[in-house]
């Protein structure tokens, strides 16, 4: 089942997040990120590592139609102008021997620094490198690849399960992450280690992905944010036309009212921009500031294509 777009409207923002798209697997939610990158435009956009997973790809090939047409689309945006930044992680560290050239119009970076419209300057980074797993026990790491294989796999068949019941999707391992204490440790200490690495770099802030956690918070003064993943969340990190910065699920944008657009000049201070390229005044979407309406149950179940197809990808 193909994600329904009939009901969603055209966003502008100045900026967009995206990471862990594990492009390359069959857990990939790439028609529902195509659908996403067709809806939602920006002067910025930041791909923030693991979007093509290559240690599912050495193990088997798998790649379909879908994937090509993300691959496009983010060329295309480049080509209309918007800046694109890719900043690889550790499912797809092989671009890492490309960093400081731009294919396509897409600069590779090892990381980024971004100034947001209200002044803060923030760095760009995936974050594996804070992860002593990856770092220093990487064997242990395709174990834990593998065993989040095994987990998915499980969540496919309980929730095929569900499905005949007329219950709604439900993520056995969003569950598991959020419940067993080692990880939502883990998780804890991975957030405010970036958080200090972007205070001891005189950074505003931190923006991330490798972990598929979606967030937006402060921590110890320093503002810390995660783009999360195209695997199960299916979320994206947005800078809107003030500054402000928000998480955004494509649930959610799905039911959202259609936004009010005006004309506003866009704020300068992104780097790296081309060089001589004046700033454009775009539309900018400005929502209240409320939490946007979550969908109903019924309604989360219908929108998505079938969720109990979900299978491998790991941070």
């Amino acid at each position: 089942m193909q994600p329904d777009t009939a009901s969603t409207s055209s966003r502008h923002y100045r900026a967009i997040w995206i990471s862990d798209v594990h492009l390359g697997t069959s857990g990939c939610r790439a028609d529902h990120l195509l659908d996403f990158l067709k809806h939602n435009e920006s002067d910025y956009l930041y791909l923030v590592g693991d979007i093509v997973d290559g240690w599912q790809l050495k193990k088997s090939w798998y790649w379909k139609q879908s994937h090509n047409d993300v691959v496009q689309k983010v060329l295309r945006k480049a080509r209309k102008g918007c800046q694109v930044v890719y900043v690889p992680g550790n499912h797809d560290e092989a671009a890492r021997h490309y960093v400081g050239l731009d294919f396509g119009g897409i600069a590779i970076r090892r990381e980024a620094e971004h100034t947001t419209a209200d002044g803060k300057r923030l760095l760009i980074i995936h974050g594996d490198e804070f992860d002593g797993v990856i770092q220093h026990i990487k064997w242990l790491a395709y174990v834990g690849d593998s065993l989040y294989t095994v987990i998915l796999e499980l969540n496919r068949g309980f929730n095929w399960l569900r499905k005949q019941l007329g219950m709604p999707y439900w993520s056995l391992s969003q569950y598991l992450k959020h419940k067993v204490k080692n990880a939502v440790n883990f998780i804890s200490d991975f957030e405010k280690i970036l958080a200090g690495e972007a205070r001891r770099r005189d950074y505003d802030g931190v923006i991330c992905g490798h972990i598929h956690k979606a967030e937006v918070r402060e921590i110890d003064g320093i503002l810390y944010g995660n783009s999360g993943d195209w695997v199960e969340s299916l979320s994206a990190l947005v800078e809107h036309a003030d500054g402000r910065l928000e998480v955004v699920y494509w649930t959610e944008l799905q039911s959202a009212p259609e936004p009010t657009r005006r004309k506003n000049k866009q704020s300068p201070g992104v780097t790296p921009p081309p060089a001589g390229q004046a700033a454009a005044t775009q539309p900018a979407w400005l929502p209240q500031p409320a939490t946007p309406a979550m969908l109903t149950q019924a309604d989360t179940t219908a929108q998505l294509s079938d969720p109990t197809q979900e299978t491998p990808c790991a941070s």
